[in-house]
């Protein structure tokens, strides 16, 4: 966890930072903050002469857009040398955390799914709705960067990876956000396998008590606790009993069942992407 990609979207990403610092501090790592600014809109209006883009809204658009990358830069320059992180250029010799700013053009969604493929970690913010710019950014960085993601919510907890929860169902998603999250899970205090019952699996796999054997192998304190329920059912048994175990961190296997069913049906990762209290970690 050496190189981590925060998305900065506004001047309302703190929580993103904070959460950021929090892995920086713990693996000592860089920390690039990524801001996207969009330069096409698609802003169209029936008249008389059929459909035409409002140059006047364009260019309103343009400036908020333009308004909006000054509040996210100011924002993580200031709370970067707030914590006394150096942002690039580091000085000679710096051991620790540290960051740098970058800046893309294109939509917020498709540059973090691209860009994200070279990080070891995306820590995104938690969609207040669905259909929004924040859903999209959190789908497009897991279906197209191959890395493990980090969702965080708007008031995280004071600590994270202390107590980690595990969604268990046995999933191949699952099986690799546990892959790429073991460098968090050999530095926590406690782990928490939440396993579903083979009845429930979407497809067979290892039961929770196979995994907990692999864990403890690590030297990790861990314990095995029993989700139930079905799709949305399970996703609230996934957060409660996450909840129960103290847990300030949650691993998730992502869409284990396709986007579209989830949308149409709901689901336990879109139950838990729009209710978790805590940082979600996810992969797919």
């Amino acid at each position: 966890m050496k190189n981590l990609l925060a998305v900065v979207g506004d001047a309302n990403a703190t929580p993103v930072l904070e959460a950021a610092l929090t892995v920086a501090q713990r693996f000592d790592s860089h920390i690039v903050g990524l801001h996207s600014l969009t330069t096409e809109y698609a802003v169209v209006f029936g008249g008389e002469m059929g459909f035409s883009i409002s140059s006047e809204v364009d260019r309103t658009l343009e400036r908020e857009g333009h308004e909006r990358r000054d509040q996210a830069r100011r924002l993580f320059r200031d709370f970067m040398n707030s914590h006394g992180i150096p942002v690039a250029p580091v000085p000679p010799g710096h051991t620790g955390p540290s960051a740098s700013w970058r800046e893309e053009d294109g939509r917020q969604n498709a540059v973090v799914g691209l860009i994200g493929r070279v990080f070891d970690l995306i820590v995104v913010e938690q969609p207040e709705k669905l259909a929004s710019i924040a859903e999209a950014t959190l789908e497009d960085a897991l279906f197209e960067s191959g890395r493990p993601v980090l969702m965080v919510p708007p008031k995280p907890p004071a600590t994270m990876g202390e107590v980690i929860a595990i969604a268990w169902n046995g999933s191949t998603e699952t099986a690799l956000t546990v892959a790429l999250g073991l460098p968090f899970v050999q530095r926590a205090r406690h782990v928490a396998v939440v396993a579903v019952g083979p009845q429930h699996m979407p497809e067979p796999g290892p039961e929770g008590e196979e995994l907990v054997r692999t864990l403890e192998r690590y030297g990790v304190e861990v314990s095995l606790r029993t989700a139930f329920g079905r799709q949305k059912p399970q996703g609230e048994s996934f957060l409660k009993e996450a909840m129960d175990a103290g847990a300030d961190m949650l691993f998730k296997g992502a869409y284990t069942q396709s986007r579209i069913r989830q949308m149409i049906f709901g689901g336990a990762t879109r139950h838990i992407i729009m209710e978790a209290k805590l940082p979600v970690l996810m992969a797919r």
